[in-house]
């Protein structure tokens, strides 16, 4: 697992921020099964790039984020999501998972804002939510986000990728 803070330059991360930021960005209500739990947390989505790499978004947004997948160093791109947790009254932990099942895979989770929301993975370890830090892991590490209750929103982009 690596760490990185301030992981873009200042303007590459401002043009993601806004993007996913601006009020008119569409954002999907997803329904997510916490499982051996027995119920759901929900969440807001954006995906830029669909499973299997199928683009799901505009030029103007794959071309702002074209230095995140430079800096990741990506061969291959299977699936760009923005998440949206908004704020609750008490920090909610979710079901732990993995992103993909693929040789070789790799995760970053950019935190696009910073709340006391995190990640949190399967040995304990948190990663606190931080804006423009990421952390890039082996896609078949098991994880999990957090709600935040300082903020209106914890916002996140997750890349999967090989």
């Amino acid at each position: 697992m690596k760490i990185y803070r301030n992981f873009l330059s200042k303007v590459d991360f401002k043009n993601l921020e806004q993007l996913i930021m601006d009020y008119n960005l569409p954002w999907f209500f997803s329904k997510v099964s916490t499982v051996g739990k027995g119920n759901y947390y929900r969440q807001f989505e954006h995906t830029f790039i669909l499973e299997k790499g199928i683009p799901n978004t505009t030029e103007y947004a794959l071309d702002i984020l074209k230095p995140l997948f430079n800096k990741l160093n990506c061969r291959e791109i299977n699936r760009v999501k923005a998440n949206l947790l908004w704020r609750d009254c008490k920090i909610t932990e979710h079901s732990m998972h993995v992103d993909q099942e693929v040789e070789n895979g790799k995760t970053a989770v950019l935190c696009i804002n910073t709340c006391n929301g995190y990640t949190k993975f399967k040995n304990g370890e948190k990663i606190k939510s931080e804006r423009n830090k990421c952390v890039e892991f082996d896609s078949k590490l098991k994880h999990t986000g957090s709600s935040c209750t300082n903020k209106d929103r914890r916002v996140t982009l997750n890349i999967n990728y090989i």
